[in-house]
């Protein structure tokens, strides 16, 4: 890997391109080097796992809406697949990534990456999917685009901070999903460079989509990014320019929405002929929750063996890292964090919510652990409201040590009794994490997809499809389409356009 100094220069500078980090990042995506078969390994591991999450949320309001606006744009002649429908069932790639990235972004359950900033990586994948459903490209082709958007998204998540200065992850997101298009389709340096730029432009926007009372637009950013992306793509391949440069200019990106005229980053790249494995680094979830909260909902089902009677506890104290405590704990005055009556969203970024439960129940799932009833328990609620959090400096060091083999996302629990008794116990990483107890590997991975999809969809459908997306590499153009999942017509709400909006 290769460290690249970046940093705002004023206009008379005139920064040549190829110093610019669109331009290095283009450079990047545009290098042909082999992939590992333990990188193609997590690829498809990572198209399973969005497959089941996708198709557990499909009938789920967000998704069910993006999927009604998707039907409105079919394209005759070939499109993309929509999760759910008839593999007949074509539309423009770009609302097929609308849909399907709002789909696998639901729940929460899917991949991520954290560093300086947070990601979910796998937002890229439908989005080359779906232009490589449209424009009849190999499984081979869905490799290549989904390693480099991997490469493009964690890599300037280990640099450049976006929470700090309120603006959502799309920005690094969108980015990454048109490197991703750009790969797949085999584009030149030069025309990825204008995509990528013109992705960033097109796709800041505030971090309110994550603050106090969550609405389901957290599902939608993904999908918004992909759809951004993928037009962003189309104008760069008729020649269209795009703001430049993009990240150092003076009235530009960093210069005015990140760390100012004064910034200064390290992005590190692959170097020329160098492997991009970045995907390796990632993680996926075991459980439907802020990825933060893994490590601690494996240790409350720890913990609650050595709690008889959770009325005795006196109170509750997660020592964590900065980023759980001012985010999804009480650092984050967010008042909604224990509100009984809140959203699902809202929940999921509650770590004080998502222990007590954890603690009470010994387990987590997607749909009964945020259920009003689950939540408006009136003995769950008094214990949710004895738990507070904590940073400590060790979660914080932990939380962005550069070695991926040291990088953990855990804390410290202290419970204490109203007789005085204290108990203590602390784990560094979720039991699926790579370094984890049980991480996960492929059989996990299906594991998780038939527990999703059970009663969802036929046998016949999840074979063929789990064999599909284990020949990834050997698909041909025609095998690319069927690499989506479908169910019973009559078990997918709103399986047709509606009039209830504009399109």
């Amino acid at each position: 890997m290769k460290n690249h100094d970046i940093k705002v220069y004023p206009s008379k500078a005139n920064l040549p391109k190829e110093e610019q980090l669109a331009y290095k990042l283009a450079k990047m995506v545009t290098d042909e080097v082999d992939i590992s078969p333990e990188v193609e390994d997590m690829v498809i591991n990572r198209i399973i796992d969005n497959a089941s999450v996708a198709i557990a949320s499909v009938n789920r309001t967000p998704v069910v809406n993006a999927r009604s606006q998707a039907l409105s744009h079919s394209r005759a002649g070939g499109g993309a697949n929509l999760f759910g429908m008839p593999k007949d069932t074509k539309v423009h790639a770009e609302w097929a990534a609308w849909a399907n990235c709002v789909a696998v972004r639901e729940l929460d359950y899917h991949d991520t990456f954290l560093a300086a900033d947070y990601s979910h990586p796998g937002d890229s994948i439908p989005a080359v999917i779906a232009v490589a459903q449209q424009l009849g490209k190999s499984g081979k082709d869905i490799l290549k685009g989904i390693v480099a958007a991997y490469e493009v998204h964690v890599n300037l998540v280990k640099a450049i901070c976006l929470h700090e200065h309120k603006i959502d992850h799309v920005a690094h997101l969108c980015p990454a999903q048109a490197a991703g298009v750009c790969a797949l389709l085999g584009l030149d340096t030069e025309t990825t460079y204008q995509a990528i730029q013109q992705a960033l432009h097109v796709s800041v926007s505030t971090r309110q989509s994550r603050k106090g009372e969550i609405s389901s637009w957290k599902a939608y950013v993904p999908g918004h990014g992909a759809k951004l992306a993928i037009e962003a793509v189309d104008r760069a391949m008729r020649g269209e320019k795009s703001p430049s440069p993009i990240y150092e200019g003076e009235d530009s990106v960093i210069a005015w929405v990140l760390d100012g005229p004064d910034a200064h980053y390290v992005i590190p790249l692959p170097e020329d002929g160098e492997e991009k494995k970045a995907i390796l680094e990632t993680y996926t979830k075991e459980h439907s929750a802020e990825y933060q909260s893994q490590a601690l909902i494996d240790l409350a089902a720890r913990m609650r063996e050595k709690v008889s009677n959770f009325s005795d506890i006196e109170s509750i104290l997660i020592e964590t890292s900065h980023h759980t405590h001012y985010v999804i704990g009480t650092g984050s005055n967010d008042p909604q964090k224990f509100d009984p009556y809140a959203t699902r969203e809202t929940l999921d970024h509650s770590i004080m919510y998502i222990f007590a439960v954890a603690l009470e129940d010994g387990s987590w799932h997607h749909e009964d652990s945020y259920a009003p009833s689950r939540a408006q328990r009136p003995e769950t609620v008094e214990l949710w409201k004895k738990i507070s959090t904590v940073e400590k400096e060790k979660w914080t060091k932990l939380y962005h040590d550069s070695d991926p083999d040291k990088k953990a996302f855990g804390g410290r629990v202290v419970i204490k009794m109203k007789n005085g008794e204290e108990i203590a116990d602390e784990l560094e990483r979720a039991n699926a994490h790579p370094a984890g107890a049980i991480p996960f590997g492929r059989k996990n991975y299906v594991k998780k997809f038939d527990m999703l999809t059970e009663k969802l969809i036929t046998k016949e459908e999840r074979d063929r499809f789990i064999s599909v997306a284990q020949r990834l590499k050997d698909l041909s153009a025609e095998e690319v389409d069927q690499l989506t999942v479908e169910m019973l017509l009559d078990n997918v709400k709103e399986n047709r356009p509606n009039n209830k909006g504009i399109f």
